[in-house]
């Protein structure tokens, strides 16, 4: 679940400083940005879109 005020990582991140996605809830929101560069926060996208995107992914994921 993402919050208000925390960053969450990528469930495929290794921890290892690797290429990562974060995300954070604000508002009706979510921010994302690169972890290897965490100052610069990239457009944020509606919580709609977001539940959307993340249920595409999972189904593509299954069909592989």
């Amino acid at each position: 679940m993402l919050t208000e005020t925390t960053w969450k990582k990528s469930t495929y991140s290794s921890g290892k400083g690797e290429e990562c996605v974060e995300a954070k809830r604000r508002n009706q929101n979510i921010l994302l940005r690169d972890s290897k560069n965490p100052t610069e926060i990239l457009p944020s996208i509606p919580h709609s879109e977001w539940i959307f995107l993340i249920a595409k992914i999972k189904s593509d994921k299954q069909s592989l």
